[in-house]
């Protein structure tokens, strides 16, 4: 029996090569460099019997409802918040994701926007090619020393814990908060405090707490003015961990000096006031956007599919209390 593959994009070269060689399958792939349309999905639903979708895509009720004897849906993500586990697991029906792969990439990029918004680093290149240069001077853009500096961190996971590792060349105190302490912070010399003395002695915020209810506006108008006028906050997590309506009036009325975003609270959308400020440096979700990460985080995806048209329990499965 040939078994449907419905992919909500296309992905990396090798994975996709992958899945194409899967033997009795039939694959189907959106010819779109875009997000489906509601009803685009719906019919990819109905049709296959794996669903390899992306965090753009709700995987609701309705969907499941769609198609209630699908065999696998495997989110091209480390996150799963897009997806309703609790509907897939009524029916039966394993949901995965790709972690691990993509923790050093987004610790590069939480570093690559801390130094470009400390640095002023867009605000220069703009300003070079606009050929305004005249030459150097004693106040040309200045900015604000990285080292020696207090690094806090919220989430010391896998992409927290490897923040703080790339922190220990620059010399810095690493402060870190979490729902409990971590026996490994240590390793990298971070000191475990509440909340509120994270904010409020920190020289750099990142955010790489899981999304859920209490973690959503975690970040809102009292945490950011308890945050120091001169300390920026960078989010390379998730965008509802930030009310962002109360960033753009603390970055607007000067209670912290500027933020690194990759994520935004309705993507793709983000308050517009965001793209006027020099003080903040803006990407669109691209932490793990390397070609490395994305085909690794890719193979997961079809060793994910492989395992389970071979009657086995996926290897990253998030509800495995399918198979009890």
């Amino acid at each position: 029996m040939t078994a449907k593959i419905f992919v909500t994009r296309a992905l990396p070269p090798k994975p996709m090569a992958a899945l194409r060689q899967l033997p009795n399958t039939e694959l189907r792939v959106n010819p779109h460099d875009r997000v489906l349309t509601r009803e685009e999905l719906l019919e990819g639903v109905r049709w296959c019997d794996v669903l390899l979708c992306q965090l753009t895509d709700r995987i609701d009720a309705e969907v499941f409802e769609a198609n209630p004897n699908l065999r696998l849906v495997a989110n091209y993500a480390v996150g799963f918040n897009n997806i309703a586990v609790a509907e897939a697991t009524k029916r039966k029906i394993p949901v995965t994701n790709t972690p691990g792969v993509l923790t050093d990439s987004t610790a590069d990029l939480t570093w690559a926007l801390l130094m470009a918004v400390a640095r002023r680093v867009v605000e220069a290149d703009k300003f070079m090619r606009a050929g305004k240069y005249q030459g150097w001077a004693p106040m040309l853009f200045l900015g604000t020393d990285v080292h020696h500096k207090t690094l806090g961190i919220i989430g010391l996971g896998r992409i927290g814990y490897a923040v703080a590792k790339r922190a220990q060349g620059f010399e810095m105190k690493v402060l870190y908060t979490d729902i409990e302490e971590k026996p490994y912070a240590a390793e990298v010399n971070a000191q475990f405090v509440d909340l509120e003395t994270l904010l409020r002695e920190s020289d750099f915020v990142t955010l790489h707490p899981f999304l859920d209810e209490k973690s959503t506006h975690l970040i809102d108008e009292p945490q950011l003015r308890t945050m120091k006028p001169t300390a920026f906050l960078l989010n390379v997590s998730r965008g509802p961990v930030v009310n962002e309506k109360a960033l753009v009036k603390a970055l607007q009325e000067g209670w912290i000096a500027g933020a690194g975003l990759d994520v935004y609270e309705r993507e793709p959308e983000m308050e517009p006031e965001l793209a006027t400020m020099d003080n903040v440096v803006v990407v669109p979700h691209i932490a793990s956007a390397t070609m490395e990460t994305r085909t690794a985080m890719g193979m997961i995806v079809y060793e994910n599919t492989a395992a389970v048209l071979r009657g086995e329990r996926p290897p990253t499965c998030v509800n495995p209390e399918i198979y009890d």
